[in-house]
């Protein structure tokens, strides 16, 4: 893999994961591709307006979300992300804390700024 291509994937990564983390929609805005399709780990299908409201409405709090194990593969346009992340916060007043394994799909878009069109999680027993 191209170095300089893997280095925007990781900082892209860490833009989406301190997003996360502040709630910044405007951030996840530019890195969530319009057609999103992200698979949440009780199996539901949300799309990019789902997140962009869950964060906006702060019914969706992350107070830490800390990434291991990160495997990055390119495939012309396209790198695939796997990566664990521990994760603390909320969700509708609910919390939670464990570990999670996410895989993300990013595209290269016609801007030529990486988006994630499409990602999936599952809980680590």
């Amino acid at each position: 893999m191209s170095p300089s291509i893997e280095s925007q994937i990781l900082a892209a990564e860490e833009k989406l994961r301190l997003a996360m983390l502040h709630s910044d929609v405007n951030s996840l805005d530019e890195l969530l591709a319009p057609e999103l399709i992200f698979t949440n780990h009780l199996g539901q299908i949300l799309h990019k307006q789902d997140d962009l409201s869950a964060h906006q409405s702060g019914s969706l709090t992350i107070n830490e979300l800390t990434p291991s194990e990160q495997q990055i593969q390119l495939n012309g346009n396209v790198a695939i992300v796997s990566v664990r992340m521990h994760l603390a916060g909320s969700y509708a007043g609910v919390t939670s804390e464990g570990d999670f394994r996410f895989t993300r799909v990013w595209s290269l878009s016609p801007r030529n700024a990486w988006r994630v069109i499409a990602a999936h999680s599952t809980v680590i027993a």
